[in-house]
């Protein structure tokens, strides 16, 4: 339907202008709080206890459950990522599972975090500042900052180097401010 709208309108400009929007029109509506300069490249879904802060580009994120999932500031999310926020009950009075959902601690993405494709994040996961996520990976429990980390389950196998990192960070937090 989108792409079927965005052929009618004649100029480039304003068509990207309209997919961008009509991508984020879920996320904009059911989040819980969203900070400035949210991108999203494809359509993406969130639910009510989920909470993005400045600079976020998603791609195509689901999210899925009823848990609290926070996503830093300079946050990048890859294509058909999945966030998991919340699990069925197996221990309740029925088979497979009862229909109550546990809870678990809020999902956490750290600040500038680079999450690949397809990566899929399981509830109560947190993920370090300046972690990089391997497309593909599956990621349960923690994941320390600046930490290079894929697989199933997802494991650390490199580190950004500190030095760089906190160089790139200051300077980019120094754009930033010179854009305010």
């Amino acid at each position: 339907m989108i792409k079927l709208l965005s052929c009618l309108i004649p100029n480039k400009f304003l068509r990207d202008n309209f997919r961008l929007v009509c991508n984020s029109i879920q996320v904009r509506f059911t989040a819980k709080s969203i900070g400035k300069n949210l991108y999203c490249g494809k359509y993406s879904t969130v639910n009510k206890n989920t909470v993005i802060q400045n600079d976020v580009r998603l791609n195509g994120l689901r999210t899925s459950g009823k848990g609290s999932v926070v996503i830093g500031n300079n946050v990048v999310i890859g294509f058909d990522a999945l966030i998991i926020s919340d699990t069925h009950n197996y221990k309740g009075d029925d088979l497979p599972y009862d229909g109550n959902f546990i809870k678990h601690n809020a999902t956490v993405i750290e600040d500038f975090v680079w999450i690949g494709a397809r990566v899929i994040i399981l509830p109560g996961a947190k993920i370090g500042e300046g972690a990089i996520i391997q497309a593909g990976a599956v990621v349960h429990g923690e994941i320390p900052p600046l930490s290079i980390a894929g697989g199933n389950p997802a494991k650390v196998f490199a580190y950004r180097e500190k030095e760089h990192y906190e160089n790139l960070k200051i300077k980019k937090i120094k754009l930033r401010c010179l854009s305010l």
